[in-house]
């Protein structure tokens, strides 16, 4: 499957977060992470970063597709990310 994360974490927390996050998918920007990863490890990703996060300060978002043939991706600016993947 194919995942996007986003993110709005604590300043204390936000750098485990992203660390985390980089095991299973690429860096796209501040906040934002995108990849191919299997089930299993969507499942571990996840439970790793529920660990971390506290409910009531930060937030999580996925956005998960089956696939990524019917999407498209345009970037406008400065680019801060890798280009591993994309969407």
């Amino acid at each position: 499957m194919f995942v996007i994360l986003v993110y709005d974490i604590g300043v204390k927390r936000v750098n485990k977060v992203l660390k985390t996050s980089r095991k299973y998918l690429n860096w796209v920007q501040n906040s934002v992470l995108e990849g191919d990863i299997s089930e299993t490890n969507f499942k571990k990703l996840k439970g790793e970063l529920l660990m971390i996060i506290q409910p009531g300060d930060d937030s999580l978002i996925f956005y998960t597709f089956r696939s990524k043939n019917y999407s498209a991706r345009e970037e406008y600016g400065l680019k801060k990310g890798g280009n591993e993947n994309f969407l």
